[in-house]
């Protein structure tokens, strides 16, 4: 009896007890066994997880830039534009951390809601990155980055309906920063976001259910460098959803 109950257990599938130790997946990729309406089914809530994440990002991130661009007029009577144009040759610092402050906590906060539901990922950029380094398959990444340019653009178009005024949220470089050198900010501030998602959330451990705090600081902390140079994009759904709505493209979008 003890030989035939030895023998059962050996035969228990071996996978079983890798899914029981993983656990829910954090990256969703497709389901290597099962029917196929399931995999269709977890891409399907991966990519609406993905439009309706990133659509909130984006109301409350580029909400927060408008605020902080609306034109003032300062103490000394001098009229400002704020930091996402070209006129102000110095800084204003409580614009621009108003401006990080609202990018940062707009991603932990969304990034947590929808942590368990698609990766709350919000950004093509990311997904490539997750697909090159084998977290998502090529098609995962497809589906969600598709999903999270049609988030920005929805993102944008209700903050442009909201807010009264013409919408002031767009990734512009300051007058004094090249096309060059705003390349390689956005390439070194993007660079800071991808290591921390992929070290705080692809790869496992025990505190990577506080990820999306980590994530949010990380771009925090890019953002209050980089808005007053390039406008601190590092996300391409962020910079195509307002030029989409306000139909401007730069000659460096491309950035």
């Amino acid at each position: 009896m003890t030989t035939r109950n030895h023998s059962t257990a050996t035969t228990e599938d071996p996978t079983a007890g890798q899914r029981r130790r993983h656990g829910f997946n954090w990256h969703l990729k497709q389901p290597m066994q099962g029917p196929a309406n399931l995999a269709y089914k977890n891409h399907f809530v991966a990519m609406v997880g993905e439009y309706v994440g990133t659509c909130l990002f984006m109301i409350f991130a580029l909400g927060g830039t408008n605020v902080a661009n609306i034109p003032t007029t300062s103490v000394t009577g001098v009229t400002t534009e704020g930091q996402s144009g070209t006129q102000a040759a110095t800084a204003n610092t409580s614009n621009l951390l108003y401006i990080a402050l609202s990018f940062g906590f707009s991603l932990a906060v969304n990034a947590w809601i929808f942590f368990r539901i698609s990766g709350g990922l919000f950004n093509p950029a990311v997904s490539l990155a997750m697909a090159l380094v084998g977290a998502l398959t090529p098609l995962r990444a497809l589906l969600l980055s598709i999903s999270q340019i049609l988030g920005g653009i929805t993102g944008a178009v209700i903050i442009q309906a909201l807010l009264p005024g013409t919408l002031n949220v767009r990734t512009t470089l300051s007058a004094e920063t090249s096309i060059a050198r705003g390349l390689f900010i956005e390439m070194f501030m993007t660079a800071l976001l991808m290591m921390a998602i992929l070290l705080l959330a692809a790869e496992k451990s025990k505190a990577t259910f506080v990820a999306p705090i980590g994530i949010g600081l990380a771009l925090f902390i890019a953002e209050l460098m980089g808005v007053f140079y390039t406008g601190g994009s590092l996300n391409p759904a962020r910079s195509f959803g307002p030029s989409v709505v306000l139909r401007t493209f730069t000659h460096y979008h491309w950035i």
